[in-house]
């Protein structure tokens, strides 16, 4: 009877051992894959801001009319953001409005949002990358053909003397949870912007609880807008398999339903073979890739809360985590 009642001690104890160990190889491996993430998180790093340039950028104030640098400024070049270097204005696009402040009537594409005031008197521009407070937009005023006028602070541009004319492409991508897909794309190099939404479904301008229903069809997507000179679309693509798990259908984690799947969305056909290639990698490595591949479709932006969520919100994704697959 003593024996049995050792031999019992002493297997309950191997279990409890080879647990522990298995315990501490699956952290040791979570943190090897997730090496990358930090690296990722140290780039979400902004550019360091005087009080002055805080007033306006964070705390969304005015500068003096006529006291910017770049009121009167005529070289040609980009206007980047000063918080975090995306680019916003071309210099050809920049003209004398006598308002005080330099004036654009027109922004390279997707990098600037607006955003109604709070007392629906004026609409707001803001760094689509960052949040960073631009000044205001107005429209109707006929100062040039695109009866546009861009109105910003010059202590929220940096510029860059003679910089190309950047050119700018679309991805669009859904794996998931949108907040953390988009956290893993916000400071990839060459990206410009992104914006979370819906795609692939047949109702119109969903609103997030009626695409929570699983009625729409829609599932949750991110908008990027990138650099091809900076990124390309293979790099994205490589990406964004690499930080969700494309193999889970109709669910990422914790999150189930069809508006969590897992697609791509193709702009063109280059695109299209693209993706395709690279799934066909992914298999030959023995992935089973749920990952739909689709013409994309209407673009619906997600409501004001969902962008930039955990950059905003300070917090981590609790749905995708980075794993090497290439």
């Amino acid at each position: 009877m003593k024996k049995t009642i050792l031999n019992q001690i002493l297997s309950f104890e191997h279990q409890y051992r080879e647990a522990v160990l298995k315990f501490v190889l699956i952290v040791l491996i979570f943190l090897l894959n997730n090496s990358a993430v930090l690296s990722q998180e140290n780039n979400m790093e902004y550019n360091k801001l005087t009080a002055e340039e805080e007033s306006v950028i964070i705390n969304k104030g005015t500068e003096q009319p006529f006291s910017g640098k770049y009121c009167q400024h005529k070289e040609k070049g980009t206007y980047v953001c000063k918080r975090c270097n995306a680019p916003l204005y071309r210099s050809e696009n920049k003209f004398d409005s006598q308002c005080g402040w330099p004036s654009f009537d027109d922004e390279i594409e997707g990098a600037v949002k607006r955003v109604p005031d709070a007392d629906g008197r004026r609409t707001e521009i803001i760094c689509n990358n960052c949040g960073a407070h631009l000044g205001h937009v107005f429209i109707g005023e006929k100062f040039t053909d695109k009866n546009v006028r861009h109105c910003v602070n010059s202590i929220s541009l940096n510029f860059i003397v003679g910089e190309k004319e950047v050119k700018t492409e679309k991805a669009y991508f859904a794996g998931g949870c949108f907040w953390g897909v988009e956290y893993y794309f916000q400071k990839k190099e060459g990206v410009l912007s992104t914006n979370v939404g819906y795609m692939g479904g047949h109702q119109e301008n969903p609103t997030y609880q009626e695409v929570c229903s699983g009625t729409t069809g829609h599932t949750e997507t991110m908008e990027i807008v990138f650099d091809p000179s900076k990124t390309t679309f293979e790099k994205l693509v490589r990406l964004f398999f690499e930080i969700h798990d494309p193999t889970q259908i109709n669910r990422q984690g914790p999150d189930i339903g069809e508006q969590y799947r897992s697609a791509i969305f193709y702009i063109d056909d280059e695109q299209k073979q693209v993706a395709e290639k690279l799934i066909r990698i992914l298999e030959n490595k023995g992935y089973q890739i749920a990952t739909e591949i689709s013409k994309a479709d209407k673009f619906w932006e997600a409501e004001d809360y969902h962008q930039k969520y955990y950059l905003n919100n300070r917090k981590k994704p609790y749905c995708h985590a980075y794993t090497k697959r290439f």
